[in-house]
């Protein structure tokens, strides 16, 4: 599934093989919730902010437009017009943070709607069926997502309970995958390792799921509180026992600082709402460090966002005109700042690929991560 073509102390230059295309790994995921990027960007737009892979929701598309729909219009593929890989997210995460009434049973977990209060089932087979309707390229397991910190005896009886779920997600999806109207029949399941803040319980779960010789894994429960180092600290403990030979992927996270720090600690693959979400506020991710656009100094600025960016949105238009739409409450003032963040990620990680094909990524590494995160 991954071809590492190149490394660098931990960090990996790989090929993604799906049956929708190939990823090439370091690679940023651009999440499309609810089937779209919030800020008016389409599928069609993606392909040119360098996207390779676009995430959408489980728990969102259940809820509105419901995922038998979806299925009903050829799913998600045909459905958003993106022909690119697509990754949803189990809807465990939604379901533990979203959700106000919650009760977490060994079947799965039963819970009110945030949109309108009615009652909801999820478990491990549910989310596969809604993941297999929507005919996504990667589904990911049902877990539970426990708040940091919490008690140590409480997440080790969630891990266990994690991987009983894992163990439920794989036997369903394979019953799916055998059926004759699936949309899919080639749809990949991700294990999730879990633990809290906790690196026994990390490592111990990591160990537990490899076992299981899934398509690829992914590191969750992070980036919800804890401490930056911290959440270094558990990627550097998690990651010798992650099987070298398939993706890793760290969910929800994060900064441009983020990204570079996971890819040195052995990561493959990122998602994160900030760079669309903080766009749509005047937050904008730049070479030279984050850039507030809503401040007075760019009222008249002609320059672009990034004068070393070479995204369309850099291209064509001043800091004052997107300034100035962005204080008019003007769509398309988001929708640009939008672009330029999601090309800023995408392009992020092809130049450390190209950085990984050099054997310059240390070097890059040393530079850049003092940079990317500081206010300009």
């Amino acid at each position: 599934m991954l071809k590492i073509i190149k490394t660098e102390g931990n960090a990996r230059r790989g090929e993604f093989v799906t049956p929708h295309g190939t990823v090439q790994t370091p690679a940023f995921m651009n999440v499309a919730t609810c089937g779209a990027i919030k800020g008016a960007v389409s599928a069609l737009d993606l392909k040119q902010i360098k996207c390779q892979v676009q995430l959408c929701n489980t728990y969102h598309l259940h809820l509105r437009p419901g995922d038998e729909k979806v299925k009903q219009m050829g799913g998600l593929h045909k459905f958003t017009r993106w022909d690119g890989p697509i990754l949803t997210d189990s809807g465990g995460f939604q379901v533990f943070s979203l959700a106000k009434l919650r009760n977490i049973k060994e079947e799965g977990v039963y819970f009110n709607s945030h949109i309108d209060g009615r009652k909801i089932f999820m478990g491990p087979e549910e989310s596969m069926r809604i993941q297999s309707n929507l005919g996504s390229t990667i589904a990911m397991a049902f877990d539970e997502c426990v708040e940091n910190p919490s008690p140590y005896d409480y997440t080790k009886k969630s891990v266990e309970r994690t991987t009983r779920w894992l163990k439920r997600c794989i036997a369903e999806m394979n019953r799916l995958n055998s059926l004759e109207d699936t949309i899919n029949r080639e749809q990949m399941l991700f294990g999730i390792n879990q633990g809290g803040i906790y690196n026994d319980l990390r490592i111990n779960h990591m160990k537990e799921i490899a076992d299981l010789d899934l398509p690829g894994y992914s590191i969750g429960g992070l980036a919800v509180g804890e401490p930056t180092e911290k959440m270094y600290e558990i990627i550097e403990a998690v990651e010798p026992y992650a099987p070298k030979d398939k993706p890793r992927y760290l969910m929800g996270v994060g900064t441009p600082v983020n990204i570079l720090e996971g890819i040195a600690r052995g990561i493959d693959i990122f998602d994160c709402v900030m760079p669309s979400r903080n766009a749509r506020h005047g937050q904008l991710f730049t070479w030279e460090g984050v850039r507030n656009i809503n401040n007075a100094k760019y009222e008249v600025d002609e320059r672009p966002i990034d004068e070393h960016c070479d995204c369309p949105v850099c291209q064509n238009f001043s800091r004052a005109y997107i300034r100035h739409l962005l204080k008019s409450g003007e769509m398309l003032g988001m929708r640009l700042a939008v672009l330029h963040n999601l090309y800023f990620y995408n392009n992020l990680t092809a130049v450390i690929r190209e950085q990984l094909d050099n054997g310059t990524f240390t070097e890059y590494y040393n530079k850049y991560r003092n940079i990317l995160g500081v206010r300009i």
